[in-house]
């Protein structure tokens, strides 16, 4: 059989424990062709099968072996191993399997092309009608965007540009922004803000972005904060060269934050949402905040600065400060906080912290069944001490060299009431090695579990 161009190609897709009995049920023809490419259904593995004629008569992907269930992981792999034609899944799926299957393949033809022409066609699946295309089509985007903002040099996108990215995501969803730049921040008590940002020829802002829906007046509180630090040479206590190469995507916890935003204004979630993004580059010239200076903080704390290049949560603090004041129903911070939460859980496990371990719990849970997961970690308030300082009220940076993602939650505590329920996501940002679907470059992490969490808690409208 010979198809036309325009015509989908039947896909389907097999587990190991499944390709006996699929190739005994198939024709003599094509059960002699899986025998002679000795195919197995490894995981991402595609062999095409030719018709008659030598076309196209349809392929097969690889699932490996049977562990976890089916994610958008098993599928992104695929869009570079199929030719650029669209596919049709040829077995059924449930509804949430053939809505991660289909997240996949749009995940898998991300091509970050802003600075060089990159191959742009690419396979793509027809969704089947048990897929939820409304999560797909929005899930697809955000996560591009996100992606695109992290990939993107701190040249082009410093904070100005990451500030006009949140203006843009205001004026699309009809919501209210604002900003305080400079000068300004100090005038309105942004301390920390100021002094992180001052040494670089960006000036340092504060951006806040205000939506709710239709006749959502009485909605509760949800506010998101994102560590925007476009780039973090580590100030005074400078970083080495090959530390330093990937700070760019030190504001990945803000361009997350601004993805789920765009997600929930998007789905008309029944929240009054406020986004606040600090926005600064940590550089060095002869304003730089020194090691051993004192801060003043926006919730009155001094802190005194134990190593320059612990700057996002100088920064996050006044955020919290700010989001604390109106006792939300909730305060979510995303940040690229620690490379100690690397170590501890490496690059594809978020280190989740919480003051309210109902919360946590649920978040973990929910983040895990949309397979972008979250891993609990404590505020072990034993601690504590260890950021104590002999002339102000805290370090930003423990006395021990241990423990340093719990280090940088207990710090953040600080700057949050605890009747005041509140998370901290510790994420990477970064895919650090090529895998199908997902070369090395921004990873947009938890903004699928994160707003799958806040729908089942909150609902859409």
């Amino acid at each position: 059989m010979n198809l036309d161009s325009n015509d989908s190609v039947p896909l389907w897709l097999l587990y190991e424990s499944e390709i006996d009995a699929w190739r005994a049920s198939q024709t003599e023809q094509i059960a002699s062709w899986l025998t002679l490419q000795n195919y197995r259904a490894e995981k991402h593995r595609v062999l095409l099968l030719p018709d008659s004629a030598g076309g196209l008569a349809g392929a097969v992907g690889g699932l490996g072996r049977r562990q976890g269930g089916l994610s958008l992981w098993h599928a992104a792999g695929m869009t570079e191993r199929l030719p650029p034609r669209r596919f049709r899944l040829a077995q059924s799926f449930t509804s949430d399997e053939a809505t991660q299957l289909c997240l996949g393949f749009a995940y898998g033809g991300y091509r970050f092309d802003r600075y060089r022409p990159v191959k742009s066609e690419v396979a793509s699946i027809e969704a089947p009608p048990n897929a939820d295309v409304t999560f797909v089509a929005l899930a697809a985007e955000a996560l591009r965007m996100a992606r695109d903002w992290i990939n993107t040099p701190a040249a082009d996108f410093g904070p100005a540009e990451l500030a006009a990215a949140a203006r843009r995501l205001a004026e699309r969803h009809r919501g209210d922004y604002r900003e305080w730049v400079g000068e300004e921040l100090l005038a309105a008590n942004f301390p920390a803000i100021h002094a992180v940002g001052r040494a670089s020829s960006e000036a340092p802002r504060l951006v806040e972005l205000r939506w709710s829906p239709p006749g959502g007046e009485n909605f509760p509180r949800l506010t998101l904060v994102g560590k925007g630090v476009c780039f973090d040479s580590g100030g005074l206590d400078i970083k080495p060269g090959p530390g330093m190469a990937l700070m760019k995507k030190d504001m990945g916890g803000a361009a997350v934050t601004l993805a789920l935003a765009h997600m929930i204004m998007s789905t008309g979630l029944r929240v009054r949402l406020r986004v606040l993004v600090p926005a600064v580059e940590n550089a060095i010239s002869g304003n730089a905040y020194r090691p051993g200076d004192v801060l003043s903080t926006r919730k009155g704390l001094t802190v005194e600065v134990g190593n320059t290049d612990a700057e996002g949560r100088l920064v996050l603090c006044d955020a919290l400060a700010l989001a604390d004041a109106e006792q939300p129903d909730l305060i979510m911070d995303f940040a690229t906080l620690t490379g100690a939460a690397r170590v501890a859980l490496g690059p594809e496990l978020p280190a989740l912290f919480g003051n309210d371990d109902a919360v946590v719990r649920d978040l973990a849970r929910v983040a895990a069944a949309e397979h972008d997961p979250l891993w609990p970690m404590p505020l072990w308030q034993g601690y504590e001490d260890e950021l104590a300082s002999k002339i102000a009220d805290l370090n930003n940076v423990a006395s021990s060299g241990l423990a340093g993602a719990i280090f940088g939650g207990l710090f953040l505590k600080r700057f949050v009431s605890e009747s005041t329920p509140w998370v901290h996501i510790d994420l990477y940002a970064w895919n650090s090695k090529d895998r199908p679907g997902r070369s090395i470059g921004a990873e947009a992490q938890s903004v699928r579990g994160v707003f799958r969490y806040l729908v089942h808690r909150y609902g859409a409208g």
